[in-house]
C-alpha cells in the first residue's frame, strides 16, 4: 500500500477530469476510530488553503465534528427524508467549495445504502464532483469487509485507508494489517499524547489558525508537540493534493 506522497502508484484508479468540486467522505462501520478528527483534519487543510467548506456531520446528538466549525458545519439526521434529500442535493451541487462529510459509525449503513438506491457515485461522475473516501482502518473483521465491500461495490472509487495511531492501535502488525486493505494509497495520522490531546479537544482551538498563528497564551511545549503531529499530517495531505491536480492535468490535454 502506498503513501498519500507523490512518489510510487497512484492513489486509485485514474478517472477523468473535475471540475464539479471535490466531496470527502470520512468513513467506518466502528466507532473509536478518528474519523471526526480527520473531518476536522481535512476541514482546516481547505481552509489553510484560504477555501471555502461545507461540512456535514451524520451524528444529530453529538456532533462532536461540527463543534469546531459553528456556521461551518451542519447536523444532519440520516434517517430523515428531509436531512437525506439536503445532503446529497447539496453534495452534487454546483457550489465547487469542498465538501466533508462525517459518517457516524451508527449512519454508515443508511448512509451507504441511501448512496447505493440513488447512485449517488454515479451521479457524482456525471457532474464532474471526484469522490475520496477516508475509510478507516482497525483490527476488526468488519473495518475489512466494509472496506472490501466498497472497493467491490464501486472500485471506480478512491479509497484512501486512513491509519489513526492514537485511536486504533495496530501494533507491530500494523503494515501486515494494512496490507490486507484494497487501496492504493494511506493516510497516517500520529498518536498525540496526553496532555496535548486535552488541548485538541477544545472546541475553539482552529488548527489552521493556530498553523498561522499560535494562541500566544498555549503553552510553549504543547505549541511544539501540536505542531510537531500537524506537520505530517499536513505534508501528506498536500502530496495527495499535488497528485490529484497532475492526474487532473493528464487529462485537460
Amino acid at each position: 500500500m502506498q503513501s498519500l506522497g507523490c512518489g510510487g502508484a497512484a492513489i486509485g484508479p485514474v478517472t477523468h477530469m473535475t471540475s464539479g468540486g471535490r466531496v470527502y467522505i470520512c468513513c467506518s462501520p466502528d466507532r473509536r476510530v478518528g474519523v471526526s478528527t480527520t473531518a476536522r483534519l481535512l476541514t482546516d487543510y481547505r481552509l489553510l488553503k484560504g477555501e471555502r467548506v461545507a461540512g456535514f456531520d451524520t451524528d444529530p446528538h453529538e456532533p462532536s465534528y461540527g463543534v469546531h466549525f459553528p456556521g461551518l458545519v451542519k447536523a444532519v439526521n440520516t434517517a430523515d427524508i428531509r436531512d437525506q434529500i439536503s445532503l446529497f442535493d447539496t453534495l452534487l451541487g454546483e457550489d465547487s467549495a469542498p465538501k466533508i462529510v462525517d459518517v457516524w459509525s451508527r449512519a454508515y449503513g443508511r448512509f451507504f445504502e441511501t448512496v447505493r438506491e440513488i447512485g449517488f457515485f454515479e451521479e457524482a461522475r456525471d457532474r464532474k464532483v471526484m469522490t475520496i473516501l477516508f475509510y478507516h482502518a482497525n483490527t476488526t473483521e468488519s473495518a475489512l469487509n466494509g472496506a472490501r465491500e466498497l472497493h467491490r461495490s464501486w472500485p471506480e472509487i478512491r479509497l484512501v485507508i486512513v491509519h489513526n495511531e492514537g485511536a486504533a492501535q495496530l501494533g507491530a502488525k500494523a503494515r501486515d494489517i494494512l496490507a490486507h486493505y484494497p487501496a492504493g494509497g494511506k493516510l497516517v495520522i500520529p498518536e498525540l499524547h496526553a496532555p496535548v490531546n486535552k488541548t485538541l479537544e477544545d472546541a475553539s482551538l482552529s488548527l489552521a489558525n493556530f498553523l498561522h498563528a499560535p494562541p500566544p497564551s498555549m503553552s510553549i511545549v504543547v505549541r511544539a508537540a501540536l505542531k510537531a503531529w500537524l506537520t505530517p499530517i499536513v505534508t501528506q495531505l498536500n502530496s495527495f493534493e499535488l497528485r490529484l491536480a497532475m492526474e487532473s492535468g493528464l487529462f485537460s490535454n
